[in-house]
């Protein structure tokens, strides 16, 4: 199997807090390259500056979090809260899905509380399933088509609740107790959101919200953190689950 595991968020920091311990686990433990991709750079997270200088801010704070686990950062350039499935955006991911030909892709559940990460999840989805056709970018590919459709496993929602406040139960979750501390330094990355929730909240709460919620997802395993996930496994997808095959489950 191909060592290489991607996410695809909507957002810079959302890896952070849905999935980054399971990537760093894959790394750590298994030698696995990771590549963490956002729809968009963030050009709506400030109440200060523009969107092309958030933008810029908050690309080098995604770089900066995904270097601290050894990943590679990507950004697709679509905009906050225009993330739309339409054929540009959709060519945009298949695009890196066959330049990065994971073995594993990670994106935002189905359901959520934003429909950005609802869009990118379905965008997503769309590219894995068209990343293998030849004829999607016929006479277009700059890389090959990949060779087959990648596992595809959907995060958390966040705070495990869809847009009516209904509790999402992930299908299984991987112990992330040990690499906490990375997930943690990766989100401290992210000094411009930190920012932002000091000067309009007056709390700093960015790290302490992830560590609450892998909190509560290992205590419902019986750990002290984890994160949850279920796979899709629709027609054509690969059915045997290697996060449990790998990490284990809990």
């Amino acid at each position: 199997m191909n060592r290489t595991a991607l996410a695809v968020l909507a957002h810079p920091d959302d890896a952070e807090f849905l999935c980054a311990g399971t990537l760093v686990r894959l790394h750590k433990e298994h030698g696995w390259t990771v590549h963490v991709a956002t729809m968009t750079p963030g050009d709506c997270g400030s109440a200060e500056h523009t969107p092309e200088e958030i933008a810029r801010i908050r690309r080098g704070e995604g770089r900066a979090a995904a270097e601290a686990i050894g990943a590679a950062y990507h950004c697709l350039e679509e905009r906050d809260l225009r993330v739309v499935y339409n054929e540009a955006a959709l060519e945009k991911v298949v695009r890196l899905v066959n330049a990065v030909a994971p073995a594993v892709v990670f994106t935002h559940s189905p359901d959520d509380y934003h429909l950005d990460h609802e869009q990118t999840s379905k965008l997503v989805r769309a590219a894995t399933f068209a990343a293998p056709i030849p004829n999607f970018l016929h006479g277009r590919h700059l890389h090959p088509p990949v060779a087959h459709i990648p596992h595809l496993f959907y995060c958390d929602p966040l705070e495990g609740r869809d847009a009516f406040g209904r509790p999402i139960t992930p299908a299984f979750r991987i112990d992330i107790s040990s690499v906490i501390a990375d997930k943690g330094r990766m989100l401290e990355c992210h000094e411009s959101q930190r920012a932002w929730l000091r000067k309009h909240h007056g709390v700093d709460n960015l790290v302490d919200s992830m560590r609450e919620w892998g909190a509560a997802q290992g205590a419902a395993a019986g750990v002290a953190f984890a994160e949850g996930f279920r796979q899709h496994l629709g027609h054509s997808y690969p059915a045997n689950n290697v996060l449990k095959e790998l990490l284990g489950a809990v």
